[in-house]
C-alpha cells in the first residue's frame, strides 16, 4: 500500500475512512465490525468464520456473524462460501496495520498479549484479550478434541490422545467444556474440512516461534488432537506438515509423550505414501519412547503397526512375532478393538501362504467389530476378505465384500480403507468383465486421490485404469496411464506394482504419448 499513494488518491486513506467510520459509529454492529477487522489483521488466516471471530472479539456467534456481514456491506470482506469470509490482499495489509496500532499480536515478532486464559470481555466496548493467536490456538485445540471424540470410537485410542502430555497448555479442559460436542462424525469431518487450511497456516506461522513455550504447547496439543481427522480424511500433504511441526515442537518442549505421538503420526504419513521402510524406522523410534514411558496401550499399537509394515516389506517371520506380541497386549488390556485390528493384520499376513486361513482371521476381526459396533473394524474386515477372495481367484465373492465394505463405511471417514476397497473393487469388476463399472470406480478413486494430493493412491488407480483401457484395445491411452502411474510410484516401496508397470511399458512405443484421459 506504500506505493498506492498519489495526491488525494490513497488506498490506505480510503480503507482508514471506512474503518474509522465503523469504529466511531453509534451502532453496536458497526463497532463490532471495526473490532472484527482488527482481529482479522492480528491473525491473518486464509479465511474466517463467525465461531472463531466470536472468540477473538469476546462476543457471541450471532454478533460475530453480523459484524462479518457488515464488513461485506462496506466491501472490506468477501463471503467466498457460506459462512466463510476472506479479505482482499490490500485489506489484509491494512488490517495488519490497524491491529498493530491497536496493540494486538499480529505475528511471531509482535509483543504477546495476556494469553488465552485471561478474562475476555463481553463485547467490543469491554477489555478484550489482545493475544489473537493464543485465543485462536486455544479454541482450535478445544474443538479438535471434540472432533476427535466424534470420529474416533470410544476406547484406548481415543483416551490416549485426549490424555494430557507433559506440555499440555493450562486451561485446555475448561476450553473444551465451553465447546459443544458435534452431533456426529459427518458434522465433525465437515468442520475439519472447513478449518484445516487455517490450522496449517497457524502451525506454519507460529510453529517456529521459539519465544513462547505456551504457544508451542497449544500447537502441540492442537496437532495431536486433530491428526486423526487429517489421517482419516486422507489429507496427506497437510498430515506431513502437521506431523513434522509436532515433532519439532515436542522436542523443543522436552515432551517425550508428544514426541512419541509425532513419530507415530509421521510414520503413518510415510505408510500412506508408500514409504514403508521409512515408516518402520519412525514407528520403531516411537515404540522405544513408549516403552521408556511404560504406556502399554501405545506399545500395543506400535507393535501392531510394526507387524503391518513388516508384512508389506516381505519380512513375514518378524511380522508374525510383532503381531502376536500386540495380540497378547490387547488381551491383557481387555482391548477388543486392538485385538480385532491385529486379527485383521494377521489375516493379511496369512494370505501369502493360505488365503482360506486369512479369511478365518478376518472373520474373527469382523465378529469382534460386530460385537462392539465398530464401523472401521467392520468395513476393514470386509475389504480384507475381498482381497483374500481375489487371491483365491474368486472375483464375484470379492466384489460382494468390497461393496459391503463401502456400504458400511458410509460417511464415517477412512481414506486409506476406502481407497484400498475401491482399488479391490475395480480389480474384481475387471476380472468379471464389468469394465464400465470398473472404469467408473477408477475415475472416482483418482478424483478423490487428486483432491487430497495423494500421488501414491493416484498411481495405483492409474495402474488399474491402464489395464482396463488395454482390455478395450486403447493401448496408447493405457501406456499414458502407466507412465503416469510409474512416475507417481517410483521411489516408493510398491515394488510389485512398479515391476509390473515397467514390464507393461517395456513394449511401449517411444515418442509423445497421448495425455491420460479419464
Amino acid at each position: 500500500m506504500h506505493h498506492l499513494e498519489y495526491d488525494d488518491l490513497s488506498v490506505r486513506r480510503s480503507l482508514a475512512v471506512a474503518h474509522d467510520a465503523l469504529a466511531a459509529s453509534d451502532r453496536q454492529a458497526d463497532r463490532d465490525a471495526a473490532l472484527a477487522l482488527r482481529r482479522i489483521g492480528a491473525l491473518h488466516l486464509p479465511h474466517y468464520g463467525a465461531p472463531l471471530l466470536a472468540r477473538l472479539t469476546g462476543t457471541d456467534e450471532r454478533r460475530a456473524e453480523a459484524a462479518l456481514d457488515r464488513l461485506v456491506d462496506v466491501a472490506l470482506l468477501e463471503e467466498t462460501a457460506y459462512g466463510r469470509y476472506v479479505p482482499h490482499d490490500l485489506v489484509r495489509e491494512f488490517a495488519r496495520e490497524v491491529a498493530r496500532d491497536d496493540g494486538a499480536d499480529a505475528g511471531p515478532d509482535a509483543d504477546a498479549g495476556t494469553g488465552p486464559d485471561a478474562d475476555v470481555g463481553t463485547g467490543p466496548d469491554a477489555d478484550v484479550d489482545d493475544d489473537a493467536p493464543g485465543i485462536a490456538l486455544g479454541w482450535y485445540a478445544a474443538v479438535a478434541e471434540r472432533v476427535l471424540t466424534a470420529i474416533v470410537e470410544p476406547g484406548l485410542d481415543q483416551d490416549d490422545r485426549r490424555r494430557p502430555t507433559a506440555a499440555q497448555p493450562p486451561g485446555h479442559a475448561a476450553a473444551v467444556a465451553s465447546v459443544p460436542p458435534f452431533a456426529g462424525p459427518g458434522e465433525a469431518f465437515a468442520w475439519g474440512d472447513r478449518e484445516l487450511a487455517n490450522v496449517v497456516a497457524l502451525v506454519e506461522r507460529y510453529g517456529g516461534d521459539r519465544s513462547d513455550d505456551r504457544r508451542a504447547a497449544q500447537l502441540s496439543a492442537l496437532v495431536r488432537l486433530l491428526f486423526p481427522y487429517a489421517q482419516r480424511s486422507g489429507r496427506v500433504a497437510e498430515m506431513e506438515v502437521l506431523a513434522r511441526a509436532a515433532l519439532e515442537l515436542a522436542r523443543r518442549l522436552g515432551d517425550e509423550a508428544a514426541e512419541a505421538y509425532a513419530l507415530g503420526d509421521l510414520a503413518n504419513v510415510h505408510f500412506l505414501t508408500g514409504r514403508h521402510n521409512d515408516a518402520l524406522a519412525l514407528n520403531d523410534r516411537s515404540l522405544e519412547l513408549w516403552r521408556r514411558l511404560g504406556t502399554v496401550s501405545r506399545i500395543r499399537r506400535c507393535l501392531n503397526n510394526r507387524g503391518l509394515l513388516l508384512e508389506g516389506l516381505g519380512r513375514h517371520a518378524e511380522s508374525a512375532e510383532a503381531l502376536h506380541q500386540s495380540l497378547a497386549y490387547s488381551r491383557r488390556l481387555h482391548d477388543p478393538y486392538g485385538e480385532a485390528i491385529t486379527h485383521s493384520h494377521l489375516g493379511n499376513l496369512y494370505e501369502h501362504t493360505d488365503a482360506r486361513a486369512a479369511i478365518e482371521e478376518h472373520r474373527r476381526s469382523l465378529a469382534i467389530g460386530d460385537e462392539i459396533g465398530n464401523v472401521i473394524v467392520q468395513h476393514t474386515a470386509h475389504c480384507n476378505i475381498g482381497y483374500a477372495h481375489l487371491t483365491l481367484g474368486e472375483p464375484a465373492a470379492a466384489a460382494g465384500h468390497f461393496e459391503e465394505s463401502l456400504r458400511i463405511l458410509g460417511g464415517h471417514g477412512d481414506w486409506h480403507g476406502e481407497s484400498q476397497t475401491r482399488l479391490g473393487l475395480a480389480r474384481a469388476l475387471r476380472l468379471l468383465g464389468r469394465t464400465e463399472r470398473a472404469v467408473r470406480e477408477c475415475v472416482e478413486l483418482l478424483r478423490r486421490a487428486d483432491a487430497r494430493a495423494d500421488r501414491y493412491t493416484g498411481g495405483l488407480a492409474r495402474h488399474q485404469h491402464g489395464l482396463l483401457l488395454r482390455q478395450h484395445g486403447r493401448l496408447p491411452e493405457a501406456y499414458a496411464q502407466w507412465r503416469a502411474a510409474l512416475a507417481a510410484l517410483d521411489g516408493t516401496d510398491a515394488e510389485t506394482v512398479v515391476t509390473e508397470l515397467r514390464e507393461l511399458l517395456a513394449d511401449a512405443p517411444t515418442g509423445d504419448a497421448p495425455r491420460p484421459r479419464l
